[in-house]
């Protein structure tokens, strides 16, 4: 019978008492794989992700999970990791809380001979050698596809040459907020080579820090044409700050991930455009990746979902997001 467990570990030995190992599994031909995630309350879409993760496991017979969350901590991720080596789990499935951090824990596993897959934010690339697959959005592409929306928008507008934006990015060191702020600062200069970034802060993930971020911003610059956040939770906080100072009809808000609150903002014309990401898609494929690498199947290392543009353009094409 499929089990579910979740649990939040806060050091090596808090796993002890669970009984799962590679050995049992592979008496009844039962997969046990345990999966860390970064920080499931912190957004919306970690929590739907969580969900769908175990909706999935919950449809398949041979397959027992082990669902923690680290809490955006890196040290009780490292332990999580840890532990479920010990335990002798068939897989283990990793939403870095840091990228770099997590290296060293993911050796281990490859040591003990456990396949890694990595979900929606990678690892730091002297890692790639520890892993089995990375599943999920390619993250540069999205950052560069929002800046495409960008410069769009711009030469529509007609100040393609004068524009001034500013970017609110992710939590610093999360790999994620750093490829998406690099394909956009890569790809806007040569899509639009005469639009300024003037400043980029994080908003870590967060809508009400990125507002007050945006506040500051919007104290600074009289002059704001843009913002790109690194989601839309963070791109909304913005808009919600721009139009707090009556300048929000003035400035075009890009996300790279369309959360439900900027669908919404779109409908209403206040919000321009994003990146189309499903937390259910990104659930269900590392699962199924973690699945095909124990049963031996040919998996792409950069196990890539599309994640198209979306604006107040063609928004009718796409689905609210359930997150």
């Amino acid at each position: 019978m499929k089990t579910t467990r979740r649990i939040t570990v806060l050091g090596t030995t808090a796993l002890a008492g669970l009984a799962f190992a590679g050995a049992a599994a592979a008496q009844d031909d039962t997969m046990t794989i345990g999966i860390t995630q970064n920080n499931v309350g912190v957004d919306s879409y970690q929590t739907t992700y969580e969900q769908a993760f175990e909706n999935a496991a919950a449809e398949l017979d041979n397959v027992d999970t082990i669902v923690l969350d680290a809490g955006g901590d890196v040290a009780r991720q490292i332990a999580q990791i840890q532990d479920l080596i010990q335990q002798q789990v068939d897989a283990i499935i990793i939403w870095p809380t840091n990228g770099q951090a997590v290296v060293p824990a993911v050796r281990q596993a490859k040591q003990a001979g456990i396949p890694v897959v990595i979900t929606n934010s990678n690892i730091a690339e002297e890692g790639f050698d520890f892993i089995a697959s990375f599943s999920g959005p390619d993250n540069i592409t999205q950052g560069s596809r929002s800046a495409e929306i960008m410069c769009d928008r711009f030469k529509e507008q007609g100040i393609e040459t004068e524009a001034q934006i500013v970017q609110i990015s992710g939590q610093p060191g999360y790999t994620t907020a750093l490829e998406r702020a690099k394909g956009f600062e890569d790809r806007l200069p040569e899509v639009c080579p005469e639009v300024t970034l003037v400043e980029t802060q994080p908003g870590d993930w967060n809508r009400e820090k990125s507002q007050r971020v945006m506040e500051s911003f919007l104290t600074k610059y009289d002059d704001i044409d843009g913002v790109y956040a690194g989601d839309d939770n963070m791109g909304v906080g913005a808009l919600n700050a721009a139009k707090a100072a009556g300048r929000a009809e003035d400035i075009t808000f890009v996300g790279a991930t369309n959360f439900a609150v900027g669908y919404e903002a779109m409908g209403r014309g206040e919000y321009w455009g994003s990146i189309y990401q499903s937390p259910v898609d990104d659930a269900e494929a590392a699962l199924q990746t973690a699945i095909d690498v124990l049963n031996g199947a040919e998996v792409p290392f950069l196990n890539y979902f599309d994640t198209p543009k979306i604006t107040q353009e063609n928004m009718e094409e796409f689905d609210k997001p359930v997150f």
